[in-house]
This record gives C-alpha cells, structure tokens and sequence, in this order.
C-alpha cells in the first residue's frame, strides 16, 4: 500500500461544489481507499491504495465525484513523496526559515501538466512587483507579498496563463498535510 494525497480544485467555495468531508471520506472508502483522512474543507484528502498511476486515480475520483455530487471537480492526486518533493525543492524556503519572508504568504500552484511553455515565457519576462514567482515542473511557487486575497495572480491566473489545470494551497496545508500522511 502507498500513501496518496488528493487535491480537490474548487469545491467549498462561496457555496459552490459543496461536498461535506465525511461524504467525501466515505466515497473514497466505498473504492477500496483505506486509512482515509480529510484535512480542513477546501478538497485535501491522504488515503491508501495499491500503488498505482496517480492520473488513473485522479481520474477514478473525479468520475466517481460526478456520479455521486453531479458536478465535475478537477483532482490532482500525488504521492507523499511527490509532494515531499514539492515542499523541499520551494525556492523561498530558506527564505521562510529566517523569516525574511511571511510563511502565511507562501502558495503552492500544482500543476495538473508540464505548464505552457509560452505562457512561462510571458510570466517571466513581466514584473508583478511586490508578487513574487517561481516556477518549477508542475508547480508554481507564490509570494503573495499583500496576501492571497489582493493579489490578482491567483489560481485562475495562472491556470490561464500556463494552460493547465491547477489548484493552490498555502504553505500551512502543505506542511499540514505532509504531517498526516506520516
């Protein structure tokens, strides 16, 4: 068995794609998941699984989401280490860590595909002064200088810029997360 972490995009929102975490939990059960935990509202569930291809379990979950919610949700399924790999490989990190800059201001971009090369060009070659940006594979790392809230290059922003699906989660639920699939 291998620890996975689900990352619904978009549900709980403003009333939106509602679906209660014990619903949810209990779905995933219903698969043949196990050692299903959900962590806060937004979409984060870790579970255990015969290995397989994260993108057959993204997929097994969004079509099993539609058929009992009656709506499409996006879901990036990854390992813990892949998400390890994530947390350890954020640029800003040692950044963090001497508190040069707010933890509570780090965002995780996950991509759902390797982004637009095009599109990582026309980022990188403007300024979003005081934002500040990274991107690596399938992951955008975001400084959010004036908080998530104020910043016009959210998750939508960089969905349409980089051509790719992908949900956002702040450093806290990252290191959260990699917590609970121990």
């Amino acid at each position: 068995m291998k620890t996975y972490i689900a990352l619904l995009r978009g549900i709980n929102v403003s009333g939106q794609k509602k679906i209660m975490m014990a619903d949810l939990k209990s779905m995933l059960e219903n698969l043949g998941f196990t050692s299903v935990t959900t962590y806060i509202q937004s979409g984060n569930v870790i579970f255990m699984n015969e290995e397989k291809n994260t993108k057959d379990l993204s997929a097994i979950i969004e079509k099993e989401i539609l058929k009992k919610f009656s709506f499409d949700v996006p879901v990036l399924v990854l390992t813990r280490e892949g998400l390890m790999d994530i947390y350890e490989n954020n640029p800003y990190l040692d950044r963090i860590k001497t508190e040069e800059i707010e933890d509570k201001k780090m965002y995780f971009t996950l991509l759902s595909t390797l982004p637009n090369f095009n599109g990582v060009q026309e980022l990188l070659s403007n300024s979003y002064k005081p934002e500040e940006f990274e991107i690596t594979d399938n992951t955008v790392y975001f400084f959010a200088a004036n908080g998530y809230g104020k910043t016009k290059l959210n998750n939508n922003f960089f969905e349409k810029k980089l051509k790719s699906v992908a949900t956002t989660r702040n450093l806290k639920t990252i290191v959260k997360l990699l917590e609970l699939s121990l």
